[in-house]
């Protein structure tokens, strides 16, 4: 099998492709020979050295990657309802990008015949995020209103799908003029382009008496202004902080700290008066959870077989390249999502 290893946290060459034996099925697991392997922005972080979970659950070296699908070409002992050949979609905690893994089989679920390996791939982790997000924190309800950032991004762009299907009106916010149209076939009813001018106005003409929820994974450079645009009773999802990270793969620890330093602190007898509250995700210390995700990724799969939900815009690239994979996705010029092809 061949996967990528990061030894130590560095930039973009900090991704070493390497030779390893295939792995073997322990009892309760499957192997899959892996066809695709998402990317996520967390796998970027993960390789910079500043992803919590990656540090407290994991350590280096490590293999970065949360999803892959492939089909199964091993089963372990007590292996019920799986066959080899079968097309499957695997959730890992760390170590997708690789051309083999075994997981338990509470992880690996049935990919719909509509989705091509490539698609299923890039659906775990940016629906997930967004199901939990949208169904256990913020609970939708028809005629809301949404905002939500990095909008023909993966998560965005699920978060916009889930919210035409539970008739919320929502608005997406892009940083590019070439993501609109990205946006606005994922669902937004609104897109504001931020680099043609004040998104904070643009979204105040939409929404005049504030928005139900909105989703911001950018940090220091727009939680303020994502706060104070919240209507009474809403909520505000911090899922990232993209803005504090480089574009080039290199950290700049002073420019790092001045961002900590300058992070809002929402004052919580403010917001006792105001009725507006501020949630936070990261579906990586949900891991203990296996029940629950597993409820979101049925919930989401049984869409997606039926067509309420599509897969995103795809961009592929080798396993090999992963450093430029990651490298396109930090740019902030990718739309939807990244898969890796062993």
């Amino acid at each position: 099998m061949q996967r990528i290893v990061i030894a130590k946290p560095g930039g973009f060459d900090a991704l070493a492709l390497v030779e390893s034996p295939d792995p073997l099925p322990k009892a309760g697991e499957v192997r899959l020979c892996v066809e695709a392997c998402g990317v996520n922005y967390a796998d970027g972080i993960i390789r910079m050295g500043l992803y919590e979970s990656a540090k407290r659950l994991h350590g280096y070296p490590i293999t970065p990657g949360f999803e892959v699908a492939g089909v199964v070409d091993a089963l372990g002992d007590g292996v019920d309802g799986w066959s080899i050949g079968e097309r499957a979609i695997g959730v890992t905690l760390f170590g997708g990008y690789t051309s083999a893994i075994c997981l338990p089989i509470d992880r690996v679920f049935a990919t719909p015949s509509a989705l091509s390996s490539e698609q299923a791939a890039a659906i775990p982790t940016v629906f997930l995020t967004a199901w939990f997000m949208a169904h256990r924190q913020v609970h939708p309800r028809a005629g809301e209103r949404w905002l939500v950032h990095s909008a023909a991004g993966g998560v965005g762009g699920a978060l916009l799908q889930l919210a035409r299907l539970a008739g919320v009106e929502a608005t997406g916010v892009v940083g590019a003029a070439h993501k609109i149209e990205a946006a606005r076939a994922m669902g937004a009813a609104h897109v504001i382009d931020k680099s043609a001018g004040d998104w904070v106005a643009a979204a105040k003409t939409i929404a005049p008496g504030g928005f139900h929820a909105v989703f911001d994974a950018n940090g220091v450079s727009t939680l303020q202004p994502s706060f104070d645009a919240l209507a009474p009773m809403g909520k505000l999802v911090v899922y990232g902080f993209a803005s504090m990270l480089p574009k080039d793969g290199r950290l700049n620890w002073l420019r790092l700290a001045w961002d900590w330093w300058r992070t809002p602190r929402f004052n919580p007898l403010a917001m006792t008066t105001s009725n507006r509250s501020v949630l936070a995700a990261n579906l990586s210390f949900l891991s203990a959870e296996a029940p629950l995700l597993r409820e979101g990724m049925l919930w989401l799969l049984e869409r997606f077989a039926d067509g309420r939900l599509l897969p995103p815009p795809l961009q592929a690239f080798p396993l090999d390249a992963a450093a430029h994979a990651q490298q396109r996705i930090e740019s902030g010029q990718s739309v939807g999502k990244i898969v890796l092809i062993p």
